[in-house]
């Protein structure tokens, strides 16, 4: 199949039934890309929220009376005891202790990561848009054609 530009000469050579196919095929990818988008685009929020949190975090002085997070809506209350050194999870229930300065760099890197990855994914998804509406104009132009010869 065609890499660049329009694939209607191609899909033209097909039957009604193998369009149908391929339309409901990049109709399903398309779906399944935009969730991961959305997914992309979730988890560049929340380390932006982590990124934000480290830096209000580094302003406290030491001994400050807080409420610690435990989960999205548990929290207990904790005393800052050292905002230079604090825990980074990296996924799966591990954790890292790391410098204030290295936890907000990766942060960054985690969000530029993310971001380089939702743009590819992105420029993906649309080429898979593009072939499910190219499909689907020229399955309805067989469509007609086959009512019309009928």
């Amino acid at each position: 199949m065609a890499s660049r530009g329009s694939m209607i000469p191609e899909l033209e050579k097909m039957s009604a039934e193998q369009l149908k196919s391929i339309k409901e095929q990049t109709d399903l990818e398309v779906n399944l890309l935009q969730d991961s988008l959305n997914n992309i685009r979730t988890a560049t929020n929340r380390l932006d929220l982590a990124s934000t949190a480290l830096h209000d975090l580094s302003l406290r002085p030491q001994g400050k009376k807080m409420l610690v997070p435990l989960t999205a809506s548990l929290y207990v209350p904790g005393t800052l005891d050292d905002s230079e050194k604090v825990l980074v999870d990296v996924g799966t229930g591990y954790f890292i202790e790391k410098t204030m300065g290295e936890a907000k760099n990766y942060c960054e890197r985690k969000i530029n990561l993310l971001k380089s990855n939702y743009d590819q994914l992105l420029e993906v998804t649309s080429k898979k848009k593009n072939i499910a509406d190219e499909a689907g104009v020229v399955l309805q132009a067989k469509m007609k054609q086959l009512a019309g010869a009928s």
